[in-house]
């Protein structure tokens, strides 16, 4: 029973983030925009990159309505490419190259993409065609000063991004200018500063890559993109912040927690210049490291942020006061602007407990060739108060107390691992393929403070040897990293429910750390 008991985030307009950019380069033509280790790029010169790849974009007949895929490792480069064909009014699918190559084939065919951009060598994928995004060394500077994007329409897709499936295979999304142009919005005008000088740490399909991307530039700061061998380093993350002088941050929580845990051994943090962390991904939990952390940088803020692949960003809660009084477990907040969530109550259940749905300007326009997904997952709802009847179920369980959203768990079996969504469905087909298997299972363990692992176990026929070590490399074949279990365990049996279905709380006892088991494992090469 949808109830309206939820939430609603008030009246938006937000400005298209092409216009926002546009907006930035008029005000602050001089201005840093994009760094990495090779460039450090005006927003005239981030312009005159863009305006050369555009120009390729459309010798190779790109429009609006086509896709383009954009491949190499996070750069200014990627940076360009993406405001190119976005600015095209094409669609931009962003490509990991840390993938397996058959995932990117996959992507890539499913999303009937029209052309591969890519960054360093050809990456020989299946593309129809790929160009090579030209170095900035040949890069007219001058050639960025006229710059002017396509005028963009509410239900233009901005992006597709591809999140865990159920069959064994991605499921792609489509995210439009009406969910995007908010959501950027709401960032740049939710922040302390609209120019801060922001980290861009998300791996490239990783729809906060979007969130750091979109709002810092179209705010006028600049994009800073963090060296890939810090992501799990947090000592020398934290070197690389104060050297640069960072002022906003996003990153998942298990990211906050190591950040935190690693600030203990410094004396001082006077030398960081943080203003903002903005984390999500997974439910929050305020350790003691957390909250240490944030009482040594008392001008620096933390946001709990809330919303899926499907949705983008949902909600968020500000934590306020001394750390030292936050809860344990942060609730998810309110709404933004534009949008309004849904309680889906059970027939007997508590009245302000149920399902999520979200509504209104953070709605995707759907999965890719998934129609009895899409009506299972975006579903028609009477009117609301606010005038919505297209509503997503995001699976998950809320509460909503004294006029605040809380995170209360899953309706389903999707869990978040490192901040990135993983359906160990999807890993218990790859499994099940592999020989000599008859069930696999695959469930989260805890590792304590907030943090999770896969485990996955498998049953065999008769005395079949299990090759562990084989089985590991075909799921890296298959699956990004951050869905590869670092063993695999054979059982004799799976532990049962009283209804016969295999009793995922009981495996996951039995495959947490520190128990025996009739274990084959192998090294996953976890990052």
């Amino acid at each position: 029973m949808i109830t309206e008991t939820g939430l609603w985030g008030g009246t938006a307009d937000p400005s298209c983030v092409l216009d926002s950019f546009e907006r930035s380069l008029d005000l602050r033509p001089a201005a840093l925009a994009v760094a990495d280790s090779e460039h450090q790029l005006t927003y005239r010169e981030l312009a005159a990159w863009i305006a050369r790849i555009s120009e390729l974009l459309r010798d190779a007949g790109v429009g609006a309505g086509d896709t383009v895929a954009v491949t190499g490792r996070r750069s200014a480069a990627i940076v360009a490419a993406a405001w190119a064909v976005v600015g095209a009014g094409a669609t931009y699918l962003p490509l990991d190259s840390t993938f397996p190559r058959r995932r990117l084939a996959y992507m890539l065919a499913e999303s009937g993409a029209k052309v591969l951009l890519h960054t360093g060598p050809d990456p020989e994928l299946p593309a129809p065609r790929r160009i090579t995004i030209p170095p900035w060394s040949e890069v007219d500077p001058l050639a960025g000063a006229d710059l002017r994007f396509v005028r963009c329409a509410p239900e233009t897709p901005v992006y597709v991004i591809y999140t865990s499936g159920s069959t064994g295979n991605p499921k792609g999304v489509a995210l439009p200018h009406s969910c995007i142009d908010n959501m950027a919005s709401w960032q740049r005008h939710h922040s302390v500063r609209e120019d801060l000088r922001t980290a861009q740490f998300a791996p490239l399909n990783f729809d906060i890559w979007f969130q750091e991307t979109l709002s810092t530039l179209g705010g006028g700061g600049p994009l800073i993109i963090m060296p890939e061998e810090l992501r799990q380093d947090p000592i020398e993350l934290l070197d690389w912040l104060a050297r640069e002088r960072i002022e906003r941050l996003f990153l998942p929580c298990v990211a906050l927690h190591m950040l935190a845990t690693a600030a203990t051994a410094f004396d001082s943090l006077t030398n960081l210049a943080l203003r903002e962390i903005n984390t999500a991904g997974e439910q929050l939990v305020c350790t003691p490291a957390i909250r240490d952390f944030f009482d040594r940088l008392p001008g620096c803020v933390l946001n709990n942020h809330y919303g899926q692949s499907e949705s983008h960003t949902v909600s968020v809660h500000t934590l306020t006061g001394p750390s030292s009084s936050w809860p344990a477990l942060a609730p998810i907040g309110l709404p933004l602007p534009g949008c309004e969530v849904l309680l889906d109550i059970a027939e007997s259940g508590d009245p302000n407990v149920g399902e999520l749905l979200v509504a209104g300007s953070p709605l995707a326009l759907g999965y890719l060739n998934q129609p009895t997904l899409n009506a299972q997952r975006y579903v028609r709802i009477p009117p609301t108060a606010h005038g919505h009847t297209r509503a997503f179920r995001t699976g998950d369980l809320a509460s909503v107390e004294n006029g605040m959203l809380h995170f209360l768990g899953r309706t389903d079996d999707e869990v978040k691992i490192r901040g990135y969504r993983v359906n160990p469905l999807e890993v218990e087909a790859c499994l099940g393929r592999q020989p000599g298997v008859v069930e696999a299972i695959c469930v989260p363990v805890s590792l304590g403070a907030g943090s999770r692992q896969l485990r996955a176990a498998v049953t065999v026929t008769g005395d079949a040897e299990f090759d562990a070590p084989a089985a590991l490399t075909a799921l890296r074949e298959e699956l990004p990293w951050y869905s590869v279990p670092p063993s695999i365990s054979v059982l004799p049996s799976l532990p049962r429910t009283s209804s016969g279905k295999a009793d995922r709380a009981a495996i996951a006892r039995l495959l947490a750390p520190g128990n025996r088991t009739t274990a084959v494992a192998a090294d996953a090469g976890e990052r």
